[in-house]
């Protein structure tokens, strides 16, 4: 059976990290480890995360991608998953995982993401996310589209060969936005990218802070600009931090 590394990235997620590592103490079968990667936060992430008896590694970088590729260096697993701090995944992901990789022609996958709140469900925003992850390669890339490529974002819970993963180069370092997309491009010439028909749950806390109608134009935006080439740099200035 493949051995799965679930790996977290964080930076002031004391409010979020707590709900998220109970769901994966759940996991039947359980992981190979759960790595937190912390960015130098200023609450009580790490507390939290040494707490309740998972890895922690520090990353002095407050980048993402750069926070993954930390933990991916240190993984041990056959396979690398990664969660971000807000989300919560089924009690059989590990299963889920290794099923999903078990024909060779997968390099990886990720799930169908649910936007949730305290109060609400965003089940519009959730869909055009969920079609995305198709249209938007059919579109832009679709000689990658037709090899496998299916686009996929860090909410989706994101996972892949851990081989592949440190062949293609991991998470471009350089990248501020987008950094899950352009690891998915590069993952499809080692094999094809699934959907799993599974939900996660994910915050919707920066679509609380815009508004439903302004984060979807927001995404749908950034997702028209990304597909006709324009840097990373320039899209991060539509996508602003928020905890």
């Amino acid at each position: 059976m493949l051995r799965v590394s679930i790996i977290i990235p964080t930076l002031n997620e004391a409010s979020c990290l707590p709900r998220t590592l109970s769901y994966l103490r759940l996991l039947n079968p359980a992981p190979e480890e759960v790595i937190v990667v912390d960015s130098q936060s200023e609450d009580d992430t790490v507390k939290i995360a040494l707490s309740a008896g998972v890895q922690v590694v520090s990353c002095p970088t407050r980048r993402r991608s750069v926070q993954m590729n930390y933990g991916a260096n240190v993984a041990t697993g056959d396979v690398l998953c990664f969660v971000h701090a807000d989300t919560l995944v089924p009690d059989d992901l590990v299963h889920l995982i290794t099923q999903t990789l078990k024909p060779s022609t997968i390099v990886g996958g990720g799930f169908i993401s649910v936007m949730m709140g305290q109060q609400t469900t965003r089940w519009g925003t959730s869909l055009h996310n969920v079609l995305k992850t198709y249209y938007a390669p059919l579109l832009f890339r679709p000689h990658l589209f037709l090899r496998g490529l299916r686009v996929l974002f860090g909410d989706q819970v994101i996972f892949c060969r851990r081989q592949a993963f440190l062949n293609c180069g991991g998470f471009d370092a350089d990248l501020p936005i987008m950094e899950d997309v352009d690891l998915c491009r590069k993952l499809v010439q080692y094999g094809r990218i699934q959907l799993v028909n599974r939900m996660v749950y994910t915050s919707d806390r920066r679509v609380l802070r815009w508004g439903a109608l302004k984060a979807n134009l927001i995404y749908l935006y950034i997702g028209l600009l990304w597909g006709l080439g324009v840097s990373a740099d320039t899209l991060k200035q539509f996508y602003q931090d928020i905890r």
